[in-house]
């Protein structure tokens, strides 16, 4: 660990990407907050919010009280009829507008993400490509998603099957602060293209990045009404808006996971949950070492460790882990710091005093208790109040906080391992299941590899972006890290409720024809034995 001066100037560590010339005030004017926050349900006073960058207030914001969520729900219940009268390609049509619309001002919400998070402008737009790719998707596909489906009735011909989806109603939705553009609005467009309405409670520290999301959705074409916004703090407003939901998404802490899944139980609604995870990557003997230390490090500093998939454990073959540590150590100490809103800085800042005085904790302890820092350790003051350096650490073990618990922060700890079975072990035995990372040259040994990890998404050769990015296939977690899944059909049908329309055609489903009921049970029970002999589903 390298040492800082008593003043908290640093000597030495992470270098400084140069500083911006545009400020907080440039970017958030007052027009710009009375526009957004106009579409708030909030009677109850106002509250701040601040950007971690230099811990300035952003903006004064709207509070909302249970019984503003309960006006919201009215609001959204009112209009969501007409919304899921209109046929789903026009529905569809709204996203594939507001695709064009976020890639053609995308510096506008780059800056309050920036601003809101603290993040590079690099991870900041990695929310921009993920509510892009989500958009055309389900622009492109919520039509073949959705359409009536036809099964084979009980009595092939004469028994006409037709399955729908019908659109759950309105959405309560809880979106969390780490990336304020892809779990909110990502999350909310596969519900509007169902046809469903949503009342939305974003973090109020980033509650801007969602407003900006809602206006630009309602230029493309969404009614004003159909997506409402309830603001304030998270053990107030959360229990209301799962009070009110017709469906839950919740993406946040397990803990806090658990509350909501109990209280949509009680209401017997649906609800899907993205939680915490403890996520691990290997490192095989034969992967190419360059690519898997440069992937480490996207997988472990990505928004500075604030992601529920991003790397927190990482497990290295011990043939191989002097050689990778160099490279990855090497990557770790030359990453920049910086506050700009441009490119340029290669990581960011941490959003909170909370999240700072954790990551704290969880290496200081590490240290005492005898792990060894590799690179980083330390805060960053210089550089802005809530950064703190890239860590590295070796030598982890039980009962240190950073080997079992999230530190959803820039912190990664390395193990070695002899053999493939103690490697999935390991990685293997946490309560969280969200996401894992293999490195190998051989893509079935990877794949086979892959297979046995406890993990709802594992990437092979990539840290979390090729999963996470195709949104044709499902992502979420297994275990602690929560229910249901985003993204591909499930992403869309949690959406819905199945209705089976089924017509019986000229003959009853029970004895007819003269027949009693014992002539009817043997000629049924031939039939059963006709359609499994020619092989029918």
């Amino acid at each position: 660990m390298t040492d800082a001066l008593d003043t908290g100037t640093v000597t030495d560590g992470n270098p400084v990407a140069p500083a911006g010339a545009r400020t907080a005030a440039d970017v958030v004017t007052p027009a710009l907050v009375a526009r957004l926050t106009r579409s708030v349900v909030g009677s109850g006073g106002r509250t701040a919010c601040h950007t971690p960058l230099t811990g300035e207030v952003l903006a004064e914001l709207p509070e909302s009280t249970p019984e503003d969520v309960a006006v919201a729900f009215d609001r959204a219940r009112a209009a969501h009829g007409a919304w899921a009268a209109l046929p789903v390609r026009r529905r569809a049509a709204v996203l594939l507008r507001f695709h064009d619309l976020l890639l053609a001002r995308q510096s506008e919400i780059l800056d309050l993400i920036q601003l809101e998070t603290g993040k590079s402008r690099l991870h900041a737009h990695e929310e921009v490509q993920a509510v892009a790719v989500a958009a055309r998707y389900y622009g492109r596909g919520a039509p073949a998603h959705l359409r009536p489906r036809r099964h084979v009735g009980v009595l092939p011909v004469l028994t006409h099957v037709t399955e729908l989806r019908v659109p759950r109603g309105v959405v309560g939705q809880i979106a969390p602060w780490n990336y304020p553009l892809e779990l909110s609005v990502g999350d909310a467009l596969p519900a509007f293209a169902a046809g469903n309405a949503v009342v939305m409670k974003p973090d109020t520290e980033t509650a801007l990045t969602a407003l900006w999301a809602r206006d630009l959705l309602v230029e493309a074409g969404l009614p004003q009404e159909v997506w409402q916004v309830v603001l304030g703090e998270g053990p107030v407003v959360g229990p209301a808006v799962v009070a009110h939901a017709d469906y839950v998404s919740f993406t946040g802490s397990t803990r806090v996971g658990r509350e909501v899944a109990r209280g949509a139980a009680e209401r017997l609604v649906g609800s899907s949950l993205e939680l915490g995870g403890k996520n691990a990557m290997l490192v095989l003997p034969d992967a190419d070492l360059d690519r898997a230390a440069a992937g480490a490090v996207r997988g472990c500093f990505s928004s500075a460790g604030q992601l529920c998939i991003s790397i927190e454990r990482l497990y290295v073959h011990r043939a191989v882990a002097d050689d990778f540590l160099r490279r990855f150590v090497a990557r770790t100490r030359a990453l920049r710091l910086g506050t700009a809103l441009a490119y340029g800085a290669d990581m960011g800042s941490l959003v909170s005093r909370r999240q700072l005085e954790t990551v704290t904790r969880h290496v200081d302890e590490a240290v005492a208790k005898g792990a060894t820092v590799l690179a980083g350790g330390r805060a960053r003051p210089d550089v802005g109040p809530l950064f703190y350096e890239p860590t590295i650490l070796e030598g982890v073990h039980d009962p240190m906080a950073v080997c079992t618990e999230e530190t959803f922060g820039p912190v990664v700890s390395v193990y070695r391992f002899d053999d493939e079975d103690e490697a999935v072990r390991a990685a293997n035995a946490t309560p969280y299941g969200l996401n894992a990372s293999v490195w190998t040259r051989d893509g079935r040994r990877g794949r086979a590899l892959a297979a046995r990890l406890r993990a709802g998404t594992v990437n092979v050769n990539e840290a979390y972006a090729a999963a996470y990015g195709s949104a044709r296939t499902p992502m979420g977690g297994m275990g602690d890290s929560g229910l249901g899944r985003r993204h591909g059909t499930e992403g869309i049908l949690k959406y819905t409720e199945a209705q089976s329309v089924v017509q019986q055609r000229l003959v009853p489903m029970g004895p007819a024809f003269g027949l009693d009921d014992e002539q009817y049970a043997r000629l049924m029970t031939n039939g059963l034995r006709l359609l499994k002999a020619i092989r029918l589903r």
